[in-house]
């Protein structure tokens, strides 16, 4: 993990107690349940509940993520990340030490997840993926340390969950934490500002990262090698036109990209790019060359259709799959 921030991981022994200074609340530490460049996640127990605890000795860093998880908590209609309950400083002998407490999550990470299910799956938790973060950009925040060991899937019924926020970043900033595997700017295909296409990056390399389990090094990176990763694959021939585009900088938002997987998913393939004498995708040319109020409104009755039939399909794959799910517990 690549970082600007030094190590501010604080080891805690397990079975110690975390005491608030200033809410008074003492939090029973149980495990670690990971450590990062901003500090370390504890599993605790607190009033007969089990919480998570981060600790760190860089107060803006924890001042920072629980601004994030506030943010989140905002998000109309959507749980992004884990609900925040607390924050406060614990006194100890070797001075004070900031820490925030939150919702633990339980459920499995991604690719764990995966391995006993069909590859369906896949696809329809990369939507739930691609609608959250179209929510997250909207409010005007990149996650930037998208990897699939921040997903967890809880449930049932089967739901991404987002964990450590640490890499969250205001839209226009540089992105502070990120994974070199999952990095635009590693592979030499773009700059690490926060805008909604450098997360999408990461969701190409997600479903890369999903045909490869073991990843691969960096060798003359960039497209090139990209590209003979795709096309060897197997598992990625179904993602190649949505793979081409995202790699490309073509999706500007995740709707867009999601749409395509959608498509893809209900038997139509993603739409092709082609350029026109401008130099500009079809699509955007098309779009940019529809003008007055005829234009606007058959655009909108497009719009609305289309998110209709989406709600549908989507409603259509959950359904089917949590039968099946339910049918698999039963046996």
């Amino acid at each position: 993990m690549m970082n600007t921030s030094k190590n501010q991981e604080v080891n805690v022994p397990i079975g110690s107690i975390i005491s608030g200074k200033w809410n008074q609340k003492q939090y029973l530490i149980l495990r670690e349940l990971g450590s990062g460049a901003t500090g370390t996640v504890y599993l605790a127990k607190y009033d007969q509940s089990k919480v998570a605890v981060k600790v760190s000795r860089d107060t803006l860093s924890i001042t920072s993520e629980v601004n994030v998880l506030k943010h989140l908590s905002k998000v109309q209609g959507k749980t992004l990340g884990p609900s925040f309950i607390e924050m406060d400083d614990w006194v100890t002998s070797s001075g004070t030490v900031p820490f925030y407490v939150m919702e633990y999550v339980q459920g499995e990470s991604l690719f764990v997840f995966m391995r006993q299910r069909k590859d369906e799956w896949f696809g329809i938790l990369l939507l739930q993926l691609l609608g959250d973060l179209a929510e997250l950009h909207n409010a005007g925040w990149v996650f930037g340390d998208l990897k699939p060991d921040n997903l967890l899937i809880s449930g049932p019924p089967p739901k991404i969950r987002w964990l450590d926020v640490g890499g969250t970043t205001m839209v226009g900033r540089a992105v502070k934490e990120y994974t070199e595997f999952f990095d635009r700017g590693f592979w030499g295909m773009g700059s690490r500002r926060a805008e909604p296409s450098y997360d999408l990056f990461a969701v190409g390399m997600i479903i890369m990262n999903y045909a490869y389990p073991k990843r691969f090094d960096k060798k003359e990176g960039g497209w090139t090698q990209l590209k003979k990763l795709i096309d060897r694959n197997r598992i990625l021939g179904k993602y190649r036109p949505i793979l081409y585009k995202v790699f490309h900088g073509q999706y500007q938002n995740a709707i867009d990209m999601r749409q395509d997987l959608l498509e893809l998913y209900s038997g139509k393939s993603a739409a092709k790019t082609t350029n026109t004498p401008t130099g500009k995708p079809a699509a955007q040319a098309y779009q940019q060359s529809q003008s007055g109020r005829a234009g606007r409104t058959q655009q909108k009755k497009i719009k609305k259709r289309r998110h209709f039939m989406e709600t549908v399909l989507i409603f259509i794959f959950l359904f089917v799959f949590y039968v099946v799910y339910l049918m698999g517990q039963t046996l």
